[in-house]
């Protein structure tokens, strides 16, 4: 995707990134030929549209875009495959952060997910080419269009070739590029190690359960990424519906994103001691396989009676989550492709988050706010516990009722987090359900600048006690003071 970003181009066209607001302004400095070709072709500068603007000869003399107020990431995407074949530069009067926002989204405009499919659309060497902007951070989009690339490549493969081991490879292959440790963790040896719950949820596919570790980083403060990693969910015996089950291949979504945040963090050498932790298994239909209120035990010592075999994702995290905790962490952050509950309040672009400190999680909040990479926190509602009781066991891994699902599994996932451990659950769809500018339908790493962008300023010490968690707020507009003259009377 970054082949079609270059150094330099002498016959480069100019490309000029406009709000709707500043249209007027910049056509009355233009020449009146200019202005009324503008008019007359009807760009208002809405986002996503383009107006080719020709030279006297014919030839394109530059190209208006149209962007979002604020920082548009993505309505530029469209222009790699939309442009005329050639060489294309962003006017000089750009700001910075819409060059650098300019670079990303012309890099991820030529994502494509090729691996089985013959090419029947541009090919990278068909796509127009973009100069870099000056004084942008290739180093920045390089790492996040990298991460991006990643994390919908994993979810896009089918189950057949993205089972748990190829998951594996795919984090030592990472690991290996920066030189970080990973050791996996597979089959009956889960059981030997005391990750009973892993293995009961994996045990009934011919592809053997796993767990997934990766450490890297030797100072700065101790970051635990956690990702469920089921590689294809069928539902266990408590089967899905075909429709159900037609999307099951993205449910190693939260493992995706927790791998591609983990890739940016050491690309960019944040201080940060790193661990990410992958349960990794297929939920399975076989003899062996998991029951409807069988009790299981986990790594924490809880057990967990089974109200339904299609919750397994909490099941698998709850050892992942309890291995988590045992380097006393300052912040585990978990993502999970985990409950449809969430999808029907929030939609499929929106993210839930829940967060048992509130200053993290306002952080989190205000960084999605300024990445236009946004989540929505959910509660974790005390009193809706009771809903997960068990008469059997300490917990049921569903709960009693239909409401608040996506609350109820964040609060039994809270049962293995360590009281006064700053912990964050991301519940994210992991797809695009419509093709979108630099957004094709398929999988998608949703928050995943937020979570960098948190991270780094999270990684950094202060002044005093605490972190550096907090992004700076705006500055509060100061209205002028009305003098107000009293009438004499």
């Amino acid at each position: 995707m970054l082949d079609h970003l270059i150094d330099r181009a002498a016959d480069a066209v100019e490309i000029v990134l406009l709000r709707a607001q500043r249209l007027e302004d910049w056509l009355k400095r233009q020449p009146a030929a200019t202005a009324q070709w503008v008019r007359g072709s009807g760009f208002a500068a809405k986002p996503g549209s383009i107006c080719l603007v020709p030279d006297p000869a014919g030839g394109l003399a530059r190209v208006l875009v149209g962007l979002e107020d604020g920082i548009d990431r993505w309505s530029a995407a469209a222009l790699p495959a939309a442009l005329p074949k050639g060489a294309y530069r962003i006017a000089e009067s750009t700001s910075p952060s819409d060059a650098a926002a300019m670079a990303f989204a012309w890099a991820i405009g030529g994502y494509r997910f090729r691996r089985y499919k013959k090419p029947t659309d541009k090919q990278a060497d068909e796509l127009a080419r973009l100069v870099w902007p000056q004084d942008v951070d290739r180093d920045a989009v390089k790492r996040v269009v990298a991460a991006y690339a990643l994390a919908r490549d994993l979810i896009n493969t089918p189950a057949e070739d993205m089972g748990p081991a190829q998951l594996a490879e795919a984090v030592k292959s990472v690991a290996k590029a920066y030189k970080a440790k990973c050791s996996v963790i597979a089959g009956d040896d889960l059981l030997a190690r005391n990750y009973p719950a892993i293995h009961t949820v994996g045990r009934a596919s011919t592809r053997p359960p796993r767990l997934i570790d990766l450490s890297w980083g030797k100072s700065g403060p101790r970051l635990t990424l956690v990702g469920k990693g089921v590689c294809f969910d069928s539902g266990g015996l408590d089967l899905k519906s075909a429709s159900g089950m037609l999307l099951m291949k993205k449910d190693m979504g939260g493992a995706a994103l927790m791998l591609a945040l983990a890739r940016m963090i050491m690309a960019a050498g944040l201080k940060v001691r790193l661990r990410l932790l992958i349960p990794a298994v297929d939920n399975a239909v076989a003899g062996n396989a998991y029951r409807p209120l069988d009790v299981i035990r986990t790594r924490k010592g809880i057990t967990v009676e089974v109200g339904n075999t299609d919750a397994e994702g909490r099941i698998i995290l709850c050892d992942a989550l309890a291995e988590a905790n045992s380097d006393k962490p300052d912040l585990i952050i978990d993502a999970a492709t985990l409950t449809g509950s969430a999808r029907v309040a929030l939609g499929p672009d929106l993210p839930a988050l829940f967060c048992n400190d509130d200053d993290v999680a306002e952080a989190l909040l205000r960084h999605g706010r300024t990445e236009d990479d946004p989540f929505w926190r959910l509660p974790l509602h005390k009193a809706y516990r009771r809903m997960l009781d068990s008469k059997v066991a300490d917990i049921n891994n569903v709960s009693d009722g239909s409401y608040a699902g996506a609350i109820t599994a964040a609060l039994y996932l809270q049962e293995f987090i360590d009281p006064g451990t700053p912990w964050v659950h991301i519940d994210t769809m992991g797809w695009n359900t419509r093709d979108r500018p630099g957004r094709p339908e398929g999988g998608e790493a949703l928050g995943l600048r937020a979570l960098y962008a948190f991270v780094e300023a999270w990684s950094r010490p202060k002044k005093g006690a605490g972190r550096a968690i907090i992004a700076p707020k705006p500055a509060p507009r100061v209205r002028p003071v009305k003098r107000v003259t009293r009438r004499r009377r």
